[in-house]
């Protein structure tokens, strides 16, 4: 009896319940998954509680509640001048995730090619495949990791249904110039292709980034607002990741397409968190700036650590990670180092290889975490430095 489908076979697990299961059944300090270790502002969780005990515990609107639609576009509009009407061009999403999912669910036909920048978050090619699309990846090469012009249009084709973008980048904290975003523009205008840009770490950039103006929605550049769909959430900006609580926004036609396919997904996201939510982005503005000031303090501690322990990471302009290349130590790629890392030295990671179609430009490079505690971070270096990482 076959017990799945064709097309969840075509898709591996995904690597992050993999390795932080590995953190767990070893005991080894955990710098793979990106979730924090301490939650957000009290002040947004006793929102939800106040929520949840006034009633708030029932289906919300498929659309979103309308304080959190309204919380949105003002957040759109104070950071970046983005004008949003939020009864049609903003919708709750559960997390960036089933954002990410919608979007293409709603947009994709079977056979579309999908243009997205490697290496990419796994839930991407997951869900192209859902959608019966073709991945056609553009690579941001190590060790500098940005985008080559030149590369993105020599990946259009005729089939080319729309360029799916993330910046700031995971996995490898680059933050996409204006210059490069520019690129992307002049291509989705040139061949009339939406644009579906993840921004989820919009806020968590850091100020010795490449670019002086940090992270620059693609929707704000001439001729884009049209044609981008923005995604995002409160899960990394407000430490609140197992909340779910996403958003897509744009042109109406866009953001109906998200809405149609979200409705057969989850229908509606979680009610009573949703009015915590529009209070985080209205009433606790200041919080991510503060994390981003944070985050690059353990960006550093991490980066200096893993210099000590002969592990020379690329300094990321944004997000929560860092990358480095083992190829140097004997092991055959970062996916054997990573599952022997916890034996090796206490600590787990999360092998690149796991985010590329070019498994040689990924085969060596690992990926770590440094949204964690200063002190998990300092002693996941202190076990890495202590170790011999070199293969046997």
């Amino acid at each position: 009896m076959r017990t799945t489908s064709a097309r969840v076979r075509s898709v591996p697990p995904t690597i992050f319940s993999q390795m932080s299961a590995l953190a767990v059944r070893t005991g080894a300090v955990n710098l793979g998954q990106g979730f924090p270790d301490v939650d957000g502002p009290p002040s947004v969780i006793a929102e939800a509680v106040r929520a949840l005990e006034h009633g708030a515990n029932q289906y919300a609107p498929g659309i979103g509640v309308p304080a959190l639609r309204q919380a949105i576009a003002r957040h759109q509009q104070r950071h970046y001048g983005i004008e949003l009407d939020p009864d049609s061009e903003v919708v709750v999403t559960t997390g960036c995730t089933e954002g990410i999912a919608a979007a293409l669910l709603g947009l994709v036909d079977p056979g579309d090619e999908v243009v997205v920048l490697e290496p990419y978050y796994d839930s991407y090619v997951a869900m192209i495949e859902f959608a019966g699309g073709v991945r056609r990846p553009v690579t941001l090469r190590a060790p500098d990791h940005r985008l080559d012009p030149d590369a993105l249009r020599a990946a259009i084709t005729r089939r080319t249904r729309l360029i799916l973008l993330n910046t700031p980048h995971n996995p490898t904290g680059t933050v996409l110039t204006r210059e490069e975003l520019q690129a992307v523009a002049d291509v989705a205008i040139e061949h009339d292709l939406v644009v579906v840009t993840d921004e989820v770490y919009e806020h968590l950039v850091f100020d010795d980034a490449l670019s002086p103006e940090g992270h620059v929605p693609l929707s704000t550049l001439p001729g884009m607002r049209e044609r981008t769909l923005t995604l995002s959430s409160a899960g990394k900006s407000w430490s609140f990741t197992g909340w779910k609580v996403g958003w897509a926004t744009g042109p109406r036609e866009l953001v109906g397409a998200v809405l149609a396919a979200k409705q057969w997904l989850t229908f509606t996201s979680g009610s009573p968190l949703q009015p915590a939510v529009a209070h985080a982005l209205d009433h606790e503005p200041d919080f991510p700036a503060a994390l981003a000031s944070s985050l690059q303090r353990r960006r550093d501690l991490l980066v200096a650590g893993l210099a000590d322990a002969g592990l020379t990471a690329r300094v990321p302009e944004g997000t929560y990670f860092a990358t480095t290349d083992i190829r140097h130590l004997g092991w055959a790629d970062g996916r054997e180092f990573c599952l022997a890392l916890p034996e090796v030295a206490g600590v787990v990671a999360i092998p690149s290889i796991a985010f590329y179609d070019d498994h040689d430009e990924g085969r060596h490079l690992v990926r770590w975490a440094f949204c964690k505690e200063a002190d998990v971070i300092s002693e996941g270096v202190r076990r890495l430095a202590a170790a011999d990482l070199h293969r046997r």
